[in-house]
């Protein structure tokens, strides 16, 4: 998704024309699941919660490119942006303690990555990232905001303590977290309230389904009427929908484009702390 906030200024001279053919190849794929879309190419998924502010809000309607990470061949490699997941990527996979669960994160570690937060600051591999993306939205202090360590944020799944246990046991090494083989590890835009990789541990590769490549439609509404999890929790959700569908459509959100944000575009420098907008 194209940010507002970028600070950097690159001269036309050190961006080639990749943008651009990246570009027409987002549309042109985005084309072609709206007019084919089948489970197998494409997936519809709605946002629920706030982990990803402000990239993608909660009401967010996308549509999941599921051919994005699949593998290609000698004839489809020509014409089909098939890629593989890399660092800057919004992947959608299915969560590794309960699969039956779909989770929308930003990669910011592959194989082999060491990671580490300090004072809210990720290294990788030894580099500072600063990450224009990232919002703080909760009275932030990042004195308080270190990763590796036990976490504090509750996540109710036996499974889930179980792999973070594991994680902090096994994959750090000289204070980093080092990715495994076949594995990513994913957080929040929403930095201050995500439930990601810090908390539960890795994404295997076999889990990432694919990537949101537009949103469709974006509905103003709360967690609890997208989640739905009754029949009259249902029929609220719909009753709210004939009242208010014009008034709390997000139209200026139509149509738009989710894209990642690659290494070669993240500032050289520092970005100041992001609180996003409080009500979105």
């Amino acid at each position: 998704m194209a940010n507002s906030r970028r600070i950097v200024k690159v001269s036309k001279a050190a961006r080639p024309p990749v943008r651009t053919r990246h570009a027409i190849a987002e549309w042109a794929v985005t084309i072609l699941l709206l007019l084919f879309c089948t489970t197998t190419l494409c997936e519809a998924f709605v946002i629920p919660t706030g982990s990803m502010e402000d990239t993608l809000l909660i009401g967010d309607h996308l549509l999941v490119d599921k051919l994005a990470y699949a593998p290609s061949d000698a004839l489809t490699k020509h014409f089909l942006p098939y890629d593989e997941p890399k660092h800057g990527d919004i992947i959608v996979f299915r969560y590794p303690p309960d699969l039956t669960q779909t989770l929308v994160k930003r990669l910011i570690g592959m194989p082999g990555d060491r990671l580490k937060i300090d004072h809210g600051t990720v290294y990788r591999n030894g580099s500072r990232l600063n990450e224009p993306y990232v919002y703080h939205k909760y009275g932030y202090i990042a004195a308080l905001d270190n990763f590796p360590t036990v976490c504090c944020l509750p996540v109710k799944e036996d499974l889930a303590q179980k792999a973070q246990r594991e994680m902090l046991a096994r994959n750090v090494v000289n204070g980093e977290v080092v990715v495994p083989p076949h594995n990513y590890f994913g957080m929040g835009d929403n930095r201050d309230n995500s439930s990601d990789s810090r908390f539960w541990g890795f994404v295997p590769r076999e889990n990432i389904i694919g990537k949101p490549v537009l949103i469709y439609w974006s509905y103003r509404a709360s967690t609890e009427d997208l989640l739905a999890a009754t029949p009259g929790a249902m029929l609220d959700h719909l009753v709210d929908l004939g009242e208010h569908f014009f008034t709390r459509t997000r139209w200026v959100r139509t149509f738009k484009l989710v894209r990642g944000f690659p290494d070669s575009e993240l500032p050289s420098q520092p970005v100041p702390v992001n609180p996003g907008n409080p009500n979105p």
